[in-house]
């Protein structure tokens, strides 16, 4: 007998589109606030480790899509490595940066960071690694899940990727992307999510192929 993940696995290899159609919870992706446009958030970050707290100044934008504001798993993200403190000398990779508020967090805690996402949110992460001066250690750069690493990226420490889960088609282009890092050394992989849909489960489903993992603390 075939598993319900076997069997969805065969009618998207048959028709790779069907979760875009018919589908009675796409109105649970993400939607964008028609009025936020080219706003600036002032957002401060606890920290254990040092007596000030972090802050990010971040400009958001929906105009560009769904990345172009701040998500609650990014927030959540940000505040957990915030806690556990320096990042000093370590390579970090953000997936699915949107604005970049977890990679730029991680670049005030000294990591040189690479924030990444679709072309339309580049102009946006720029803007924000300006307006924090933090030019010198977090650089932006195009990367589409599922495509081919690029060969000049360095090894990573740290892989972080927030509220990337909420569009099906992406699953198995963000396992694939995320396989293809961890296969380059041996990072990190810090994931922080907000379940919104059952399908949800389908992408867990297909990580368990290709990792294990367990359950962060508060930091």
């Amino acid at each position: 007998m075939h598993s319900e993940l076997e069997l969805d696995e065969q009618l998207d290899a048959l028709d790779p589109l069907r979760h875009l159609r018919n589908d009675d919870e796409l109105d649970l992706v993400p939607a964008q606030p028609p009025s936020i446009r080219n706003q600036t958030l002032q957002l401060s970050f606890p920290s254990a480790h040092v007596p000030d707290p972090v802050q990010i100044s971040l400009l958001v934008d929906a105009s560009p899509g769904c990345g172009g504001i701040a998500w609650p798993a990014g927030e959540v993200l940000s505040t957990y490595i915030c806690r556990r403190g320096s990042l000093k000398g370590k390579n970090v990779l953000e997936l699915g940066s949107g604005t970049g508020l977890v990679g730029l967090a991680a670049g005030t805690l000294g990591a040189n960071v690479w924030i990444t996402d679709q072309a339309p949110l580049l102009a946006i992460m720029a803007r924000n690694v300006e307006m924090n001066n933090l030019s010198h250690r977090v650089s932006v750069m195009e990367l589409n899940w599922g495509e081919p690493l690029a060969s000049d990226l360095p090894r990573f420490d740290v892989i972080l990727a927030a509220d990337c889960v909420y569009f099906e088609p992406a699953f198995p282009l963000l396992v694939q992307t995320l396989d293809e890092l961890a296969a380059r050394g041996d990072p990190e992989i810090l994931f922080c999510y907000k379940k919104r849909r059952k399908a949800d489960k389908r992408f867990f489903n297909m990580l368990r192929k290709k990792f294990i993992w367990t359950e962060a603390g508060s930091g």
